[in-house]
Parts: structure tokens; C-alpha cells; sequence
């Protein structure tokens, strides 16, 4: 999904839709590079299509992860002609209100997924709490690596994809996490999907906060 962007001097009227975008680690746009900076607009040439060409964001946090290239939370403003999927939304022009490093609360946010997926089983691999376990250990700093990765190969042998997601790489072991999560409870559906959003927010606004 390639476009042209623009940088472009809109006034700041706060008038457009707020979501959510997870931009590259590198802090530069993923598809023309340039550099991401807090509320500066940036435009879309040529007819808007979803997925295709516009700037996109989310309604919604745990939507916005579905589709992360990296850990770089962003909090934007869309503003122009705006089409709507069911999970994002795209305009001609968007900016960046605010913006953090969310690499850590993701790796949280998936061992909390992870939790909720082996608290409905009755006798959980002690591999897969294993795992999660390991994961909030080296988040703290106290293993390595190689401990790790260990401990992700044990959770996967076991089949405990949701603890064996929250060992590994940010954004995407969350997004897995989460859904793996909400299909455990799939009775609830939508519901449990929305619960998850909750919490993913409300640890998103709170890292923001604590930055800032």
C-alpha cells in the first residue's frame, strides 16, 4: 500500500476522527521514509482506497496492533474525505498528537493474553506458564535472551500458542496474544475482543502518561 505524502501547514482545529496507528520502530513512515514528527500533517496524493492509498488509523487500539509494523504508538487526527472498514479507516490528511514507545507495554499486554487463555483450561502446561513467567522476568532485566527463546521453544512444544506468543517479538506477539485469548473464550465473541481493547488502552494511555 504504497501513496505520496505531503507535508502540509493545516491549521490545528482538532475538528477531525482520533485513532490509533502503530508506526515503524525507526520513527519514519513505512512506505516513503520520511520522518514522523509530533503535529505535523501529512497528505495523501491521488484517489483514496483502503489498504491501497490515504492515511490509515484504527477506532480502536487493539485494531490498530492487527496491522503494527513495530512498537511506535502513535495517537493521530484524520481529517478530509474518510472511508471507513470494518477495522481502520483512511483520509486524505493525518497527524501524529502524540506519540511513545509502547514495546514494553505490548510484551506486558501479551503475557496478560496469555493468562487469560490458560486460566480457562483446568491443568495448564507448566511449560506455557513457564514461559510467560519468562517473559515478564526478562522484561524486568533478570534473563537473557537465549533464556527466553528457551523458554518460548518449551511453550510451543507444548502447544501453548498463546504463552508461547507472549515470548516473542513485540507488536505482532501481542495482536496474537489477544486473539489467541479471545478465540479460548469464543462464547463471549465480540465482548471478550472489546475487553481486550479496554485494557490495551487504558496500559497504552498510562505508558503515554508516565513519558511524558
Amino acid at each position: 500500500a504504497r501513496h505520496v505524502l505531503n507535508k502540509i501547514p493545516l491549521p490545528r482545529n482538532g475538528d477531525g476522527m482520533k485513532g490509533w496507528h502503530f508506526a515503524p520502530d525507526s520513527g519514519r513512515t513505512r512506505y516513503s521514509d520520511e520522518p514522523i514528527v509530533v503535529g505535523e500533517w501529512m497528505e495523501a496524493e491521488g484517489g483514496l482506497k483502503l489498504c491501497r492509498n490515504g492515511m490509515h488509523a484504527s477506532k480502536r487500539a487493539i485494531d490498530a496492533l492487527t496491522y503494527a509494523p513495530g512498537a511506535l504508538l502513535c495517537r493521530v487526527e484524520v481529517e478530509g474525505e474518510l472511508l471507513h472498514g470494518d477495522d481502520k479507516f483512511a483520509g486524505r490528511r493525518r497527524r501524529v498528537l502524540w506519540m511513545v514507545d509502547a514495546t514494553n507495554v505490548l510484551h506486558e499486554f501479551a503475557c496478560r493474553c496469555a493468562d487469560d487463555a490458560l486460566a480457562l483450561l483446568d491443568a495448564p502446561d507448566p511449560r506455557s506458564v513457564a514461559a510467560i513467567a519468562a517473559k515478564r522476568g526478562w522484561l524486568r532485566g533478570e534473563i537473557s535472551n537465549e533464556e527466553l527463546r528457551a523458554a518460548g521453544a518449551a511453550a510451543w512444544a507444548a502447544a501453548g500458542a498463546a504463552a508461547w506468543a507472549a515470548a516473542r517479538a513485540a507488536a505482532w506477539d501481542a495482536a496474537r496474544a489477544a486473539w489467541a485469548a479471545g478465540a479460548a473464550a469464543d462464547a463471549a465473541g465480540a465482548a471478550a475482543w472489546a475487553a481486550q481493547n479496554r485494557r490495551l488502552t487504558a496500559m497504552l494511555c498510562a505508558e503515554h502518561r508516565r513519558k511524558r
